[in-house]
């Protein structure tokens, strides 16, 4: 016996997390006094195989977010045939590097970490040439990613920095600039830093008032998130569980 779970037993554990998670979402959201219908699940599933994304769309969920291009683009073949007829939606919530723009192009339902113009053209090239080869229809929303303590180890970009990349990418034809992305850093005080990414939201929808999207908080502190306004929650661990890819 491999003591690995029955394809039942999985289903019944992701339904009872994903039921755990949902709560804690309503719970956040009715402190914070606003409609849980305000706050998107993104289910984060870069660490499980397309055999448990299948049973996420089968409880319901459509947004599923991956961080590793290849992986991702072999994961999205996956569940399409797994799951025929579904329409699961793929975010890529990791660093992606500028030479995986080309893979990630032509299924990507929005990139969440751009940080820098050089990755925003990137993207722009390989989005119109999936657009040209009917790969994919019009442009590809994006979020930039706000690093709140401006460490660039970590990716993001920092305040001061912001609004110069926001200008850029709206310059895009390919893309479309929907908002920001944000992680609060290791160790710090979650209120602070959400604070400061409300902030950072804040400014970028006064130049950009379309750039609504605010995607803030994971499985240990999104009621933080979603108590400074985060729209859209990145939930991982609680949802999924530690459960790693096999290995190839």
């Amino acid at each position: 016996m491999s003591g690995r779970p029955t394809t039942d037993e999985r289903r019944e554990d992701l339904i009872r997390r994903l039921a755990r998670v949902r709560e804690a979402i309503a719970r956040a959201c009715a402190a914070a006094g606003r409609d849980v219908a305000e706050v998107d699940l993104l289910a984060v599933t870069k660490t499980i195989p397309a055999a448990d994304v299948a049973i996420l769309v089968e409880l319901g969920l459509t947004d599923f977010g991956e961080n590793r291009a290849q992986e991702a683009a072999e994961k999205v073949g996956e569940v399409a045939r797994l799951a025929p007829g579904a329409a699961p939606r793929w975010f890529f919530v990791g660093g992606l590097q500028r030479n995986k723009a080309r893979v990630v192009a032509p299924w990507v339902t929005r990139v969440e970490s751009v940080d820098s113009a050089r990755l925003a053209d990137a993207l722009d090239t390989q989005v119109r040439r999936a657009v040209e080869q009917g790969e994919r229809e019009g442009p590809l929303p994006v979020l930039l990613q706000y690093s709140v303590d401006g460490d660039p180890a970590r990716g993001g970009v920092a305040r001061d920095g912001l609004a110069a990349l926001a200008a850029h990418v709206s310059g895009l034809d390919g893309l479309r600039l929907d908002g920001l992305m944000a992680v609060a850093p290791l160790g710090a005080d979650p209120d602070r830093a959400f604070a400061d990414v409300a902030a950072a939201a804040s400014a970028l929808r006064d130049d950009h008032p379309s750039a609504r999207v605010l995607s803030a908080g994971m499985s240990g502190d999104l009621d933080v998130a979603i108590r400074h306004g985060s729209t859209c929650v990145r939930v991982g661990t609680a949802l999924v569980g530690e459960r790693r890819l096999a290995s190839r």
